[in-house]
């Protein structure tokens, strides 16, 4: 008889203040080197993504973080190489009308990956204990029941064979000011600033306050938190798909499938085709 998997909290969850959001230690050095690192775990991205569908694995990859904090960014690099029919990007704002009258989680249920694909979430059901929570759009009983609501949403969702990687995109306050002072004065990126994100700004520290709170109490083992130090945007983006891939790739099989031989006789009889051993 089947008996659900024990929720076990990380016992050293991440905080944003150990966190060094500059890494300079290790920032890449110019364009060329970001380019071919990026390269690289791009066609590593691709191979797991091909691995997940011929296995029949399902995956969402989540993305919570600051606004102007790379969401965006990181999610087009790990998609740029891959096939799109084996992803979909799914970018949450405010609930509808419909969505408002239901549970929470309902609008995340429903765009839960198939067989074989990818779901990315840029923003998720974590925006109950943030958003929700500092905003008071949650009321104080919600949004702190909503901890074990979705410890048992993922705990339900591995225990099905779906993986999670949850990923924080984080940047110093310095460097949010001056990425919106970039997007003011760039009119292909205006419409990325709103007066929300500037009204967020002003709660900073409350933010960081319900953010650790997140990473402490639902940082599990079958689906811990990873958080990216974002002020580099180049490091930022290479760590990223290498934290995904690694992820992605443990206990699975990335060697591509061997040919079907019904392929191989066709080949041959009807087109002169040899297949090379």
């Amino acid at each position: 008889m089947f008996s659900p998997s024990t929720i076990t909290l990380v016992a050293n969850p991440p905080r944003l203040s150990d966190c060094d959001t500059e890494q300079k230690e290790y920032a890449l050095k110019d364009k060329d080197q970001y380019h071919k690192k990026l390269k690289k775990a791009q066609e590593l991205m691709l191979q797991v993504q091909q691995a997940y569908y011929h296995q029949g694995k399902r995956a969402i990859i989540v993305f919570q973080g600051w606004d102007a904090g790379g969401k965006g960014g990181a999610i087009r690099r790990i998609t740029e190489k891959l096939d799109p029919r084996g992803y979909r990007v799914h970018p949450i704002a405010s609930p509808t009308k419909d969505e408002q009258g239901r549970h929470y989680l309902y609008r995340f249920q429903t765009r839960l990956p198939k067989p074989g694909s990818i779901a990315i979430f840029d923003r998720s059901w974590y925006e109950r204990v943030l958003v929700e929570r500092i905003e008071e759009f949650a009321s104080p009983n919600e949004w702190q029941r909503a901890y074990q609501e979705i410890n048992e949403f993922e705990r339900m969702l591995t225990d099905d064979g779906v993986r999670i990687i949850k990923i924080f995109m984080h940047i110093s306050k310095d460097e949010q000011l001056k990425r919106f002072e970039e997007r003011l004065n760039n009119p292909i990126k205006q419409w990325k600033l709103t007066e929300e994100d500037i009204r967020n700004r002003a709660k900073w520290e409350l933010y960081e306050e319900a953010t650790d709170e997140m990473f402490q109490r639902t940082s599990t083992m079958s689906a811990p938190w990873h958080i990216i130090p974002g002020n580099k945007k180049w490091f930022a983006r290479v760590e990223v798909l290498n934290t995904v891939i690694d992820a992605l790739s443990k206990e699975m099989d990335l060697s591509p499938p061997a040919v079907d031989e019904a392929v191989i006789k066709a080949a041959r009889k009807q087109l002169g085709i040899e297949i090379a051993d």
